[in-house]
């Protein structure tokens, strides 16, 4: 019984090699006492559906009768079967369905505290596997029912709807939520997204995606808490690969990716970044590159142009434009002295 509840797909798929197999076997009993293969697929059709207009040919002998009683007994037994497993796979994945929306909104209707990410694209799917590596409790939202299928079955909690109304940003409980991501890959929706849901929550932490230059300005005005650009974050990645792999590698490793998702806990990030030949910092020690910031960075390994890598390097020194430096700075941070656009790029911070 627990099995014909569990599988209906096995029991359909059981059922019908059943018929199958009653089928043929009937068919060619009846072919082997002397009736044509047609006379005998058509009388043990109307056999086993139980439509029994009238016998083709009479049933005379004690085989055919034998026969044709087992046909009736198996072959109607196997249809009730196979009714019986058809109307389950069909009515099985509606029930499941129902019942996982009853749950995903008992789920939702409890969430505080949690985050939307709105858009399950590319960049949508890594962050949330980032966000689930964190511990984090989080959300999607999207109007794909295939991409929330895909969700769902990595475990994420889903919810369908277009995340540019505010219906259904209040679903997603957005007033208790700490922060949004807008990830779909539209900026004017992302623009939309920001604005109903600053609306609906004045506190919460907004981060958005804006493709184009001109709409960062945009996402800022309607109430983003920060832009992220993913183009100008791959051209930076890139330079980074380009120009010193070693420190890159060194922040990539596994050790200090878990180094970095502790340091965001205390607002801290982990950086590496090169130095501009018309850097402030070019030719200061470390001492003094710390000290200049005002306590906002920390310098924690070098990566001389040669290859050189430096994991501690003293406070005396000297940090040469073109070297690669990693860093901790604090969440946010602009140098007090410089702001963004003097320090070392490929941001310039």
């Amino acid at each position: 019984m627990k099995s014909f509840v569990d599988s209906p797909a096995r029991n359909l798929i059981g059922g019908l090699i059943f018929m199958v197999v009653i089928i043929t076997c009937a068919t060619l009993a009846f072919t082997a006492e002397g009736w044509s293969f047609s006379d005998s697929f058509y009388f043990v059709i109307i056999t086993v559906f139980t439509v029994g207009y009238d016998e083709v040919h009479p049933l005379l002998t004690p085989e055919l009768r034998s026969i044709t009683l087992a046909t009736i007994i198996l072959g109607c037994t196997g249809m009730i079967f196979l009714t019986g497993a058809l109307v389950q796979f069909i009515t099985f994945g509606q029930i499941q369905q129902l019942l996982g929306n009853r749950r995903m909104k008992t789920q939702i209707g409890r969430m505080r505290g949690h985050v939307i990410v709105c858009g399950y694209g590319r960049i949508g799917q890594m962050l949330a596997e980032e966000l689930k590596a964190g511990n984090i409790e989080f959300l999607i939202l999207d109007r794909e029912e295939a991409k929330l299928s895909e969700a769902a079955a990595r475990g994420h909690a889903t919810l369908l709807g277009d995340a540019t109304d505010e219906t259904v940003l209040q679903t997603a409980r957005v007033e208790h939520a700490r922060a949004l991501a807008c990830v779909v890959p539209n900026d004017a929706v992302n623009v939309f997204i920001t604005l109903s849901a600053r609306n609906l929550n004045k506190d919460i932490e907004i981060i958005a995606r804006g493709e184009a230059a001109s709409t960062k300005s945009k996402l800022l005005r309607a109430g983003a808490s920060a832009v992220v650009e993913p183009t100008h974050i791959g051209a930076e990645r890139i330079a980074q690969l380009i120009l010193f792999p070693r420190s890159v590698k060194l922040t990539d490793s596994s050790h200090m990716r878990m180094l970095g998702t502790g340091l965001r806990t205390l607002g801290l990030e982990l950086e590496s970044q090169s130095v501009a030949m018309d850097s402030p910092y070019a030719g200061q020690s470390v001492e003094a590159i710390e000290h200049g910031a005002g306590g906002t960075l920390f310098v924690v390994a070098l990566n001389r142009r040669d290859g050189t890598t430096i994991t501690r390097p003293g406070p005396e020194l000297v940090v040469e434009a073109g070297d690669g430096v990693v860093i901790i700075t604090r969440a946010g941070r602009e140098t007090p002295q410089h702001g963004p656009a003097h320090g070392w790029p490929p941001r310039l911070a």
